[in-house]
This record gives structure tokens, C-alpha cells and sequence, in this order.
């Protein structure tokens, strides 16, 4: 199938639910399914945002921009997935328990507007890497449209375009959980210093970017094209690191990859098998 036919599948696919809730993170994959609802349910479409602890500096203000921009309803709870039984913990399976817990709270919500389905943006591409979430969402039997029409990630993009959507070439986006190494305990303190750290890279210039907490030492994830520029400003970038409460400030020769931390996991799998 072409984008159009997928796109055409899943406007068709929509308007006979009749009523949809989008889980939206303002990220590429929820937008382009926001803008999709909006456009087969009008009314009838509502976007919710998530403002939680893990959610990375100007992702929230990101978020109500876009939705603005396509026009949906967007309503904007809080959700604090610390509360969440074992998500603290980070355990390997930690995207588990606070889509879990998520999914909850998005359920309260349809029932109060009286949305009959709950909608959300795992694409087809995202199956061939550890996604616990994912089987948080298929047991509350979450709708999902990109996975029923094999929609890939760059498909997703290629919506974007179509549709005119300004977050079309946006960089993906993952909560900040996914900067710690599974089994070190994640606190608000602990989530504030990578966002800000992240945040001060950003304002730097690096707009693809990841700063790992090693139990206070800050593994820097960048292209590796902006090394060079990096360590141009390394005095700079441990200042800044420093009084954010880092110990030590190092950077990862491989460069960025999403879903870094799991490469422990995976090797840890290797062995055993």
C-alpha cells in the first residue's frame, strides 16, 4: 500500500469508532494520528497530553502548539508515573508499568467525554526493538492503528509532510526514564538534572541529543558529525554540567542511538542464550 491508501485506511478505520481519545505526546507518530482523527471525527477527536515528571523541558508547550495547529480538543492532565508500583524501581519492563498506569488514566477521561476509543501511536517500525509498553497497550486493548496497516516510521514522517505538519522533520522524543540504566532507581531530582542538561545542549545547538545518568556521571549521546564542535565547547558544557550536579561528564565515541540503555539488556539475552 501507498502513504495515501494508508492514510485513506486509517481515516476509514476512524470514523467507524465513531469517537476517539489520542494518547498525544505532540511527537511526530501522535500528531500525525491527532491530525488524522481530527480530520475523520472533527468534534469527536480529542488529543490528551500527559504533563509528568518524565516529560523533557518544552515538550508540553510542543505539544499544545501542535494540537493547536491541527485543531483537535486538546486537554492536558497530570500524571506522575512515580506513584506508579515497580516504575521507580526501573526495571527492564518499566515502560510497562507506567503505560499501564497511563492507560488508566486515559480511560477516566473517555469515559468523561464519552469517547468510545482510545487511540495511540506505536508504529510498525517500533516492533523490532523491546517495546514493554507495547503489551501494556495491547492488554487494555488499546486501538492502534499504524501497527493494523503496517505504517513504518518514515511513512509516519511522509503523513507529516502531507499533512503540513511543522513537527514533520522534528527529531523522536523519549521520555526521560529512557536516560537511566535499568535497575538505578529514578527520582525528580534525578529526572530535572537530564532535562536541564539536555535543555542546556540544546540551546548550545545540538538539537539531536541524549544525556545518560551513570549514577552521576553524564554520558553524552550526539551525531557524531558534532563532536568536533562539542569538544570545542567542553569547558563550557562542564560548567554547566557541574552545577547541574554531575561528578563527571563524558562523551559517547558511538554517538547517539535511540534506546541506548537496552544494549545491556540485549547482550545480557545473548549470553543467557
Amino acid at each position: 500500500m501507498s502513504i495515501d491508501d494508508k492514510m485513506h485506511s486509517i481515516l476509514e478505520a476512524l470514523k467507524e469508532k465513531g469517537s476517539a481519545l489520542v494518547a498525544f505526546s505532540g511527537g511526530v507518530d501522535s500528531s500525525v494520528l491527532a491530525a488524522l482523527a481530527f480530520r475523520a471525527l472533527g468534534e469527536r477527536a480529542i488529543a490528551v497530553t500527559a504533563d509528568a515528571p518524565t516529560l523533557a523541558p518544552g515538550e508540553l508547550e510542543g505539544a499544545k502548539k501542535v494540537a493547536k495547529e491541527i485543531g483537535i480538543r486538546h486537554i492536558v492532565i497530570f500524571y506522575d508515573e512515580l506513584e506508579e508500583p515497580e516504575f521507580a524501581k526501573n526495571p527492564p519492563d518499566r515502560c510497562y508499568y507506567c503505560k499501564k498506569g497511563l492507560l488508566r488514566e486515559l480511560k477516566k477521561i473517555a469515559r468523561q467525554q464519552c469517547i468510545n476509543t482510545i487511540i495511540e501511536g506505536t508504529n510498525f517500525s517500533d516492533l523490532k526493538a523491546r517495546r514493554p509498553g507495547h503489551r501494556a497497550v495491547t492488554e487494555e486493548g488499546i486501538y492502534n492503528p499504524y501497527i493494523e496497516f503496517r505504517v513504518t516510521k518514515d511513512e509516519i514522517r511522509g503523513m507529516a509532510q502531507k499533512l503540513g505538519l511543522s513537527i514533520a522533520d522534528k527529531p523522536s522524543m523519549a521520555c526521560l526514564s529512557s536516560r537511566f540504566p535499568y535497575g538505578q532507581a529514578i527520582t525528580r531530582e534525578a529526572l530535572k538534572r537530564v532535562g536541564e542538561a539536555e535543555a542546556c545542549l540544546r540551546k548550545m545547538g545540538f538539537e539531536v541529543v541524549r544525556v545518560r545518568d551513570h549514577a552521576g556521571i553524564a554520558r553524552i549521546e550526539i551525531m557524531p558529525d558534532e563532536m568536533p564542535r562539542l569538544l570545542e565547547m567542553r569547558d563550557a558544557v562542564a560548567v554547566q554540567f557541574k552545577k547541574l550536579g554531575f561528578i563527571y561528564i563524558t562523551l559517547d565515541l558511538v554517538g547517539f542511538r535511540s534506546g541506548s540503555m537496552d544494549e545491556a539488556v540485549d547482550r545480557l539475552i545473548k549470553v543467557e542464550s
